[in-house]
């Protein structure tokens, strides 16, 4: 589907279907490559004809059936699977009948979740798992990917080709995960779209520090799961984090682009309606199941977005929240930012002391985030020169154009320096 070639209403629409006709032709044939290909076929069919000749009467039904002409002809022309084809060219034009206490209509049921939970199969690596779940469930062509993540087409086609290939080496059937596995499962369906998120909020490569085709994605998609799954309290927990991490974009960036901190942000920039739809979201939740790190880093941003300015934020309550947070889920991500509020609350030779445990950590070698930290922790004590050179290390780090232009200038503003960083 491109957005040239649509609407934004029938885009928006194309995408919400997307799913849903996947899962009425994968749930039927258990094929999920096949299926997949075949509603991508239809999506651009939908996409280039009903800004023309407007939309069917049943915009859903009509993907089905032209995604099924295009799973038969696709079958038919397949003579590795000639059983397969014969079996569905014996029941063209009419879809097979269906299994007992199956829907008669294919198009009648919502299989949605099943194929969320499909995209991010265990087998796949996260960056597959991210890639087929915006194509199959964000209904994203292969070349909208492509640009979201700076890659070229062909090889995000290779991507999303040798994810549907795991799927089908693993065993994997169109079902949802049995009640032992859900769990688990949600969880990596919630790390994806987080993960998309992510990207999309500060982008790890490129001259833009924002990719808000990403971020309103990922948006949409917690919405649906949310509403798939009104129980799930790190569900809503994670929509609730996005709302009010997005709500703070605009006001990210200056008017040359350059990167904004959160304390020198404009907050009247703030977007008021999505932090207080997060806020009702996060206290409708908290006290309703099992408190995740999701709960928990929504409370945190909804902390930072109540706070009428950065000097009257309230630190001992974030420092306490990450504490839990640490407990939960530790990690070197948020022992960093923990730093940060230990250094709000007790002085930033306290945070400084804490990061320092941060420095065996292999993980923390593949981010800038560490140096950028400590360099600001540094200034705070005064040592600019070591501020200044953990900077540019920090710039020499990140390939996001943005962020190298914020620390190189951060670096300058402390004195000279040796030349200008790359990275």
């Amino acid at each position: 589907m491109s957005p040239d070639a649509a609407t934004p209403s029938v885009e928006h629409l194309l995408r919400t279907l997307a799913p849903q006709v996947l899962g009425a032709l994968a749930r039927r044939y258990d094929d999920f490559a096949a299926a997949e290909d075949a509603v991508q076929e239809a999506l651009l069919a939908a996409a280039l004809q009903w800004p023309k000749e407007g939309l069917p009467d049943n915009p859903r039904g009509w993907l089905v059936r032209v995604a099924f002409r295009r799973l038969t002809d696709q079958l038919r022309s397949d003579q590795a699977r000639r059983r397969r084809e014969e079996l569905v060219v014996a029941q063209a034009p009419h879809p097979p009948a269906p299994r007992p206490g199956e829907d008669t209509d294919p198009a009648d049921r919502d299989d949605t979740l099943t194929v969320l939970f499909l995209c991010c199969h265990p087998v796949l690596t996260p960056p597959s798992a991210i890639a087929l779940t915006l194509r199959a469930v964000g209904g994203l062509t292969t070349a909208e990917i492509a640009k979201a993540f700076l890659v070229p087409e062909s090889t995000m086609a290779q991507r999303i080709s040798r994810a549907k290939q795991r799927i089908r080496d693993g065993g994997a059937t169109f079902a949802m995960p049995t009640d032992a596995d859900r769990p688990t499962r949600l969880r990596e369906v919630l790390q994806v779209l987080y993960l998309v998120f992510n990207e999309g909020y500060t982008t790890s490569a490129g001259p833009a520090l924002h990719r808000t085709d990403l971020t309103t994605e990922a948006i949409r998609l917690a919405r649906m799961l949310h509403r798939l799954l009104p129980q799930e309290s790190e569900v809503a927990g994670l929509l609730a984090l996005m709302l009010l991490t997005e709500a703070r974009r605009a006001a990210r960036t200056g008017c040359d682009g350059g990167l904004v901190p959160l304390a020198e942000q404009r907050r009247e920039r703030w977007d008021a309606e999505l932090i207080a739809e997060g806020v009702a979201l996060l206290t409708r939740t908290l006290g309703t199941g099992p408190i995740g790190p999701y709960q928990l880093q929504a409370a945190i941003a909804a902390v930072h977005d109540e706070a009428p300015s950065a000097e009257q934020t309230d630190w001992p309550q974030i420092l306490a929240l990450y504490e839990v947070l640490a407990r939960v889920s530790p990690g070197p991500m948020v022992t960093l930012n923990r730093a940060v509020a230990v250094a709000m609350v007790h002085g930033p030779r306290a945070g400084l002391a804490l990061l320092g445990t941060l420095e065996a950590d292999e993980r923390m070698r593949q981010t800038h985030r560490l140096e950028t930290v400590r360099a600001h922790l540094l200034e705070r004590t005064g040592d600019e020169a070591a501020a200044r050179e953990s900077y540019l290390r920090a710039a020499r780090m990140t390939a996001s154009v943005p962020e190298q232009r914020y620390l190189t200038l951060q670096a300058a503003r402390l004195g000279p320096t040796a030349g200008p960083a790359s990275g």
